[in-house]
């Protein structure tokens, strides 16, 4: 309980992030392209994690020599031989879990970025949300089961981001189709960290899908965009916001959370995002909510709860 705890209350911190990052985003848009922002956001994000994996590699090496770890008789040589092949194969894991990873984060990044120049944030955060209907879908045709309560959860959550976040008649426009779409990529890029990430260390796969996001975005950016350095200067605070804050730590605690919840629950959890946009510009841009608007709130938080019931059920019979 208490580590379940845990993880649920640090991917909802990830959720704050990306719920804050919209205003990031958004104002990102007014000096740099789609393709550029995503670019130097993600190598950022990358570029962030390589002294944490630096820290963690030196405090396992100093566990082990403190353990007293050494390779000196030929049975420890076996031991390490067989260890040193298991790496092998969890690197060859990471690298693949990184590629695909980052592959489907360039996808929807991308997507959300494009779509937010042409529709409203209200619809883009809605329209987003949507991510928590299409993982439970995608995971019956994967062969995962989904217990009737995540159900009514996920009805709950899509009815209260209605209510949240629309604020006009629902129309598919050119932007909210690429949210969409966006919504799609995102429900698989979900699911992929739910596979790979309890095969590898969590922070690295984090690294390389960020490092691999960059790469890709950087084709369009110098095919299509061709930034100055100065506009990039000028897009420091929210770049450093999104590429720091959102990919470099949002996203790591996804990766590292994931591994320990079901992912339809995961989905739910992260749809919370959206409600973060809101309360955050409550606060800081001095937003008031309707009644409406925080009924969507109360319906979100609803959903969530009960989505986690069936987990709790199991965890006590077990």
């Amino acid at each position: 309980m208490n580590h379940k705890l845990k993880y649920n209350v640090l991917l909802m911190l990830a959720a704050l992030i990306w719920g804050s990052a919209f205003v990031a985003q958004s104002v990102g848009m007014d000096y740099l392209g789609p393709f550029s922002f995503n670019c130097v956001r993600s190598f950022m994000g990358s570029l962030v994690l390589l002294p944490v994996i630096w820290f963690m590699d030196r405090q396992k090496k100093e566990k082990e020599q403190d353990a007293g770890v050494k390779a000196a008789d030929a049975e420890h040589r076996k031991e390490n031989q067989a260890a040193e092949g298991e790496n092998a194969r969890n690197g060859k894991i990471l690298l693949t879990g990184g590629l695909c990873c980052g592959v489907i984060l360039t996808l929807s990044t991308s997507l959300q970025q494009i779509g937010i120049q042409y529709t409203t944030a209200g619809k883009a955060g809605f329209i987003t949300a949507l991510y928590i209907l299409i993982v439970p879908l995608l995971g019956i045709v994967l062969g995962k089961k989904v217990g009737t309560k995540t159900w009514i959860g996920v009805g709950l959550a899509v009815l209260g981001m209605y209510l949240l976040c629309i604020k006009e008649g629902f129309s598919i426009s050119y932007g909210d189709f690429m949210v969409l779409l966006c919504a799609v990529v995102f429900s698989l890029h979900i699911l992929a960290v739910d596979y790979f990430s309890p095969k590898v260390d969590g922070i690295r796969l984090s690294c390389i899908q960020f490092f691999v996001c960059g790469c890709i975005s950087a084709f369009p950016m110098v095919l299509m965009e061709q930034p100055h350095l100065s506009q990039i200067l000028q897009a420091w605070l929210p770049l450093a916001y999104a590429g720091v804050l959102s990919s470099g730590v949002a996203y790591t605690l996804q990766i590292i959370t994931q591994k320990h919840l079901n992912p339809t629950v995961a989905s739910l959890l992260m749809s919370l995002e959206s409600v973060f946009a809101v309360l955050t510009g409550w606060l800081v841009l001095k937003e008031r909510l309707s009644v409406k608007e925080l009924l969507g709130c109360v319906l979100v938080f609803a959903a969530i709860i009960l989505a986690q019931l069936p987990q709790k059920q199991k965890e006590k019979q077990s």
